[in-house]
């Protein structure tokens, strides 16, 4: 296991212990409290706890090399994992509904011990935060999106946390115990419309959708950086599978240098494309111009101006034309 998978399982370990707590103090509180704003956000965290050991599962299987049955690896259970963890989100926001449209329509309810709601909702919100903060950053800097969907979940909590300690607040001051589902059902919306942007995202990379512009665009950088030795490229296709980035294209090179050159040359670009994009695979596909075999031939070349530097001149009818 290398240093980076090590990182990732680390930190998907550090959120499942923080889940575990919070989901514990949220449930003993909202249930002594009688608070469905409370009890709602115990019912996220238990579920944040799931999506949490989901994730868990999912960084460590996506680490596994390549084998017989998955040549390309494992990298599309992370994105499996977002998945799940949207539809585990998704879940929680019904609960926190059924919960709260019933105490609106009774006009509200006894909630008792405000302080402890308030502390155990402001503890939530900081821990939260502290840990949506480690794992977006380890994701990011991992590239891995089971990391990223975990830390964006908690990342609702924060706000979710945040609304129902407003909530408690204006029930303190006004008395109106109806706040407290009103604030539920706005924390059940904020969810789901978290879970609509993670499936939305993870399903995108399962039907391998194109890299984003600016990452197709550094590729195209280098091959441009490259246009003097080959003729041109075309069939660029690209797409991602968990942290796995794999390009494939085609480039047409002149006729008439050695099969050496044209390796040597797809190896260069290659190995540039992956000092732009770390975990990349590329595959580059070699084809020879369309100029003729022999100079006495017609020409009817792929390119308008060929600027090949590797082409033997002498060799080339459509560079006799030129000069």
């Amino acid at each position: 296991m290398n240093q980076v998978q090590e990182t990732k399982i680390k930190v998907a370990r550090l959120s499942i212990i923080s889940n575990t707590c919070l989901t514990t103090g949220k449930l003993i509180v909202g249930l002594a409290m009688g608070s469905v704003g409370v009890i709602s956000e115990a019912v996220h965290s238990g579920l944040d706890l799931i999506a949490s050991l989901i994730a868990f599962a999912a960084v460590r299987h996506s680490g596994k090399p390549a084998d017989k049955e998955h040549p390309y690896g494992h990298g599309k259970f992370e994105n499996l994992a977002g998945i799940l963890e949207a539809l585990l989100i998704m879940l929680a926001a019904l609960g926190i509904f059924a919960h709260a449209i019933p105490k609106i329509i009774q006009g509200g309810g006894e909630i008792e011990s405000l302080g402890w709601g308030a502390l155990v909702m402001g503890i939530s919100a900081v821990v939260n935060f502290v840990i949506s903060q480690k794992l977006i950053k380890v994701g990011k800097a991992t590239d891995s999106p089971a990391l990223v969907a975990d830390g964006w979940h908690l990342r609702t909590d924060v706000y979710t946390s945040a609304g129902v300690l407003i909530g408690l607040a204006a029930i303190y001051l006004t008395g109106y115990t109806i706040i407290d589902p009103i604030i539920a059902v706005g924390v059940g919306l904020l969810i789901i419309k978290a879970s609509i942007d993670l499936i939305k995202e993870s399903m995108g990379v399962m039907l391998d959708v194109r890299l984003p512009l600016e990452e197709e665009e550094a590729i195209k950088g280098v091959l441009q950086r490259h246009s003097n030795q080959f003729l041109e490229y075309h069939g660029l296709r690209t797409r991602k599978s968990g942290p796995y980035r794999y390009v494939d294209l085609h480039l047409v090179v002149s006729r008439h240098i050695s099969v050496g050159s044209a390796h040597l040359l797809c190896d260069r670009i290659e190995a540039e494309i992956e000092q732009e994009l770390p975990g990349v695979q590329v595959l580059i596909h070699c084809e020879p111009c369309e100029a003729a075999e022999e100079p006495q031939e017609n020409v009817n070349c792929s390119s308008t101006s060929c600027q090949t530097s590797g082409c033997p001149k002498a060799l080339c009818p459509l560079k006799e034309e030129e000069t």
